[in-house]
């Protein structure tokens, strides 16, 4: 356990920051598989929307980079096409 008094502060902040991440990326995990796993192409369409917002999301607070919320919206979108096919 920090002794002074910054060095708690900062483990606060570690802690809260660890739980927002988790929350952040299971959320666009949970979108990802659900898109994957839907049953039609048109139901993928539209699931493919909720998994960008998460994945932006998670983006834009840091959580993951940029790069690659980019790349794995790039891998989702190829098996949505396929879907489609």
């Amino acid at each position: 356990m920090p002794n002074k008094a910054n060095a708690k502060k900062a483990l606060r902040q570690a802690i809260k920051r660890a739980v927002l991440n988790k929350t952040r990326k299971d959320a666009y995990k949970k979108a990802i598989k659900a898109t994957v796993k839907s049953a039609t192409a048109d139901e993928a369409k539209k699931m493919v929307i909720s998994a960008q917002k998460a994945l932006d999301k998670a983006a834009r607070h840091g959580t993951i980079k940029k790069n690659t919320a980019a790349r794995k919206l790039s891998r989702l979108m190829k098996k949505v096409n396929k879907l489609a096919k």
